[in-house]
């Protein structure tokens, strides 16, 4: 990681893109500790990816912990079905379970 003054960036800004471009990771300080970080796209891509499966991965144990405290439902196919007519109301079985469920 590579630390340098906007002032410098400035004035050799294709030397610095191309070794951000090369893998380094450029810190660029700014007054009052504003400071900014330059990537290449790839590294930033890379970054996204990793932010997105670790959602991901966040929402998989929020669903296995709501599977163990038993706050599923399990439909069939034909139930799933009917849900979708437009007309479709909330059967015995999808009421029962919606009165056992906080309000989250």
């Amino acid at each position: 990681m590579l630390a340098v003054k906007s002032m410098d960036v400035r004035e050799n800004f294709k030397e610095w893109c191309n070794r951000v471009v090369g893998g380094e990771i450029l810190v660029v300080s700014r007054p009052r500790n504003e400071n900014v970080v330059i990537v290449s796209e790839k590294e930033y891509n890379e970054m996204a990816k990793a932010k997105k499966n670790a959602e991901y991965l966040a929402m998989l144990d929020r669903s296995r912990a709501q599977l163990e405290e038993g706050k599923t439902i399990t439909l069939t196919m034909e139930e799933l079905r009917e849900m979708e007519a437009d007309d479709w109301e909330p059967t015995q079985k999808v009421m029962e379970f919606m009165e056992k469920m906080p309000n989250e």
